[in-house]
């Protein structure tokens, strides 16, 4: 089910958060449309946490990576990247409204950045909205190989080590199903949301201190 909204005067980062805990999130129709739609698929993308499949030559990278990865370091230059254009997507869905909310979201602490850097080069990364013991992926790039990879490694290893419950990817791709993700009907993932949401994780997945390729592909294999 999808809505138009085109006053937006209303949508704030809270109103913004009520509505995740209700199973719904915005999108644009493209990066210059200024009104958002309301989304509620009849079917969600998921990445079951116990079930994460890192592939062995992902694993060896993430051991060995030159790479650093910390969290929420530069939430503007990761949705900046996000929202870049790329050789397999000429548009994007990220415009400035989205922008600003979830800027607001992380300004609050609901919102999170997994970054690759290169140095003092941002390479790659991912950001998402963090609710309960649910975290909604929302989107990634990279721009060296693997990075946003690495990043998503490094983002199931920390959800795993706090007790999150639901990685939410909204949609599936046949990229996300090489990790494990599947589809659930609607009923379903609304359960799955309300069983995440009853309590707090049992510490901070996004804590800036990094972590060593080992250690995260570690905890993102433990069952």
């Amino acid at each position: 089910m999808a809505s138009r909204e085109n006053a937006l005067l209303d949508l704030t980062p809270e109103v913004l958060l009520k509505a995740y805990a209700c199973g719904i999130f915005p999108m644009a129709e493209n990066a210059d449309d200024p009104a958002l739609f309301w989304i509620d698929p009849p079917k969600r993308g998921i990445i079951p946490l116990d079930a994460f499949h890192v592939p062995s030559r992902l694993a060896r990278t993430v051991r060995n990576t030159p790479l650093s990865v910390v969290c929420d370091r530069d939430f503007d230059a990761v949705i900046e990247g996000c929202a870049a254009p790329g050789p397999k997507r000429a548009r994007t869905w990220i415009n400035e409204r989205i922008r600003q909310l979830y800027a607001g979201l992380f300004r609050i602490g609901h919102c999170h950045t997994v970054e690759v850097h290169d140095g003092d080069r941002l390479v790659g990364g991912l950001y998402g909205v963090s609710l309960g013991r649910a975290f909604f992926g929302e989107s990634m790039f990279h721009v060296e190989r693997d990075a946003s990879k690495i990043a998503l490694v490094h983002l199931v290893a920390r959800l795993k080590a706090a007790g999150y419950r639901l990685l939410d990817t909204q949609f599936l791709t046949d990229h996300l199903k090489l990790f494990g993700a599947i589809e659930v009907p609607q009923p379903r993932y609304h359960r799955m949301l309300a069983a995440a949401l009853k309590d707090a994780p049992e510490k901070d997945a996004f804590a800036p201190a990094p972590w060593p390729g080992e250690r995260a592909v570690e905890e993102a294999r433990k069952s």
